[in-house]
């Protein structure tokens, strides 16, 4: 039987700008891993897309979780603890913790996306994050950004 267990002592840990990106592992088969994403408040992603499709499990706290589709207003979800959302791959969309307080989620990804976590992120939080080697990142692993509407 294979086993492997990831304690919050040994998990391996990046900052992805403020949030702490905790990878809990996956299963290569089904190319699915599975992420725990600490937001401070006010932080969170830029609209963007990828292939990927992302699965959130809100555990603590809340969060916006924004979907864009072309000439629409954005639909916005405020998803609380015990709250699912499922974006599909390509699909134009982002995260934010506009709340007071940190939230925490879980994301099943597939490993491209794991991989662009790595890339960018670094060992100890982002007080000036480096906005040229993290746009670099997203050309390399095919994540678009999107302009954001005034």
């Amino acid at each position: 039987m294979n086993m492997k267990v990831t304690t919050l002592q040994d998990g391996e840990t990046r900052w992805v700008v403020a949030d702490r990106v905790r990878f809990l592992g996956g299963f290569a088969d089904a190319k699915l891993e599975l992420l725990e994403v600490e937001i401070p408040p006010g932080s969170g992603t830029p609209p963007h897309s990828h292939a990927s499709p992302e699965l959130f499990y809100v555990i603590d706290g809340e969060v916006t979780i924004r979907h864009f589709a072309a000439g629409k207003p954005p639909v916005a979800v405020a998803a609380g603890a015990g709250t699912s959302v499922k974006i599909d791959g390509n699909a134009p969309h982002n995260y934010m913790n506009e709340s007071d307080r940190v939230a925490r989620m879980l994301v099943l990804v597939e490993p491209s996306m794991t991989a662009f976590f790595r890339d960018i992120g670094t060992p100890a939080p982002q007080a000036q994050p480096d906005f040229a080697r993290i746009g670099a990142a997203m050309q390399r692993h095919g994540i678009e950004a999107l302009p954001v509407a005034p």
